[in-house]
């Protein structure tokens, strides 16, 4: 059925060079939040000066949570905007705000300040939602999969080199510096985006009378329901994963705290390195086995993992848990991503991801924050990777009786 949302303008770019330098933008602007975020429980009980224990737990979950809260406030406007006024002005408007907000945590002096300054970066930021939201507009139907693997991959990848790069530099300059570094690194994502990224602003043109649900209902049967289902995925999944991101930061301090900084950047470095692979070969999976067994499967496999992190007495198989549990999240991230393109008519894509974002944002807020509370309590940090495992359970369930194929499988290798 015709997209009523949208007039249809002869006008195109170069979606493979915008593919390019988008997967460098996200690479350094991901670079730039990964070179600070693992250290944050390290922030705050070095430089802020909160005691270990419950006190630290409880603030690390605060400050990581309160960033994806706002950001799960804002995403929803950002997209809306994004498809009135072009995806490329908010993306290098979340690179710059999220840059001035991690550059200035390196300045903080007290809890709140540091709270205060994450809360700026969830409300200013949102890299991944605009530059997602580019890609799949540009981007033709048969390639989405496989370019927003790519974009995946980059995210991955500067999540693998920024825990290395991050804890080097803070063994030799400190942990402030690390924040100021990432925040400069953010800054400069921008550079490929305005130089040569291009939009098609006019190909798909938003009527002003087309609302998003009127859009949503006159595409496939279902299309709400199923993507209301992807919405709450991302959610479940980014719930999950965050909160064990957090938690296996603070095991790690509990098992080796004088190594703590190197082996948080090893293992978040690892972690992003696996992230990274399955990000660009996923895609050749769903060729064989569709979109909802390829997620279930995984899922299923992410939550066997968090469990085992849960049960490991020592540093090597937390590491070797978590890594296995980011292999599976490195192949939903995308997958999850993609249902949610092939669902939406593309007159809407840049509002439908917004609200998807701000899903992944709520997880991001709601994740370390259980987790920290729960570690904070009685149960201890091996209790909430429990909770962070039942989760993941809950996502293999949803996926597996309420998911549907977004489309019937097409190749998805990129065109030569």
């Amino acid at each position: 059925m015709a997209d009523p949302g949208v007039v249809a303008l002869p006008v195109r770019v170069d979606w493979r060079r915008n593919l390019a330098a988008l997967w460098l933008a996200e690479l350094t602007a991901i670079l730039g939040f990964s070179f600070a975020f693992p250290f944050l429980p390290l922030f705050l009980h070095r430089e802020l000066h909160v005691p270990s224990g419950s006190h630290l737990a409880f603030w690390t979950g605060i400050s990581a949570s309160v960033t994806g809260l706002s950001l799960a406030a804002t995403s929803p406007l950002w997209g809306a905007l994004a498809d009135r006024y072009g995806r490329k002005p908010m993306l290098i408007r979340a690179m710059v705000g999220g840059g001035i907000a991690v550059g200035l945590m390196g300045l903080s002096q007290n809890v709140l300040q540091l709270t205060g300054l994450r809360f700026l970066q969830g409300a200013a930021s949102g890299t991944v939602a605009a530059a997602t939201a580019l890609v799949a507009s540009e981007t033709p139907t048969p390639n989405m999969a496989w370019s927003l693997g790519v974009v995946s991959s980059a995210i991955a990848l500067g999540g693998a080199v920024g825990p290395a790069l991050g804890g080097a530099a803070a063994e030799v300059f400190g942990l402030r510096v690390v924040f100021i570094v990432g925040g400069i690194l953010l800054v400069l994502a921008t550079v490929p985006v305005l130089m040569v990224v291009r939009e098609s602003r006019g190909r798909l043109r938003q009527r002003r009378d087309a609302r998003v649900l009127d859009v949503l209902r006159a595409a496939r049967p279902g299309t709400v329901a199923a993507l209301a289902v992807l919405v709450v995925a991302e959610l479940l999944l980014q719930s999950s994963y965050t909160s064990a991101q957090q938690l296996v930061g603070l095991r790690v301090l509990q098992l080796s705290p004088l190594n703590a900084p190197t082996l948080t950047g090893i293992a978040f470095g690892a972690a992003g390195v696996v992230t990274a692979f399955a990000g660009v070969t996923y895609s050749r999976a769903v060729r064989l086995s569709g979109y909802r067994l390829l997620t279930t499967t995984a899922a299923l496999v992410l939550a066997i993992a968090i469990a085992g992190a849960a049960l490991s007495p020592s540093i090597v198989p937390l590491i070797a848990s978590f890594v296995a549990g980011s292999l599976m999240y490195g192949a939903l991230i995308p997958a999850l991503t993609s249902m949610v393109g092939l669902e939406t008519p593309a007159s809407v894509q840049a509002t439908v991801y917004g609200v998807s974002s701000g899903a992944v944002a709520l997880g991001f807020g709601f994740g370390p924050l259980t987790g920290g509370l729960i570690a904070s309590s009685s149960v201890g940090v091996m209790g909430g990777l429990v909770v962070s495992a039942s989760v993941a359970l809950a996502l293999t369930l949803l996926l597996g009786l309420r998911a549907r194929e977004p489309v019937p499988v097409r190749p998805i290798l990129p065109v030569r």
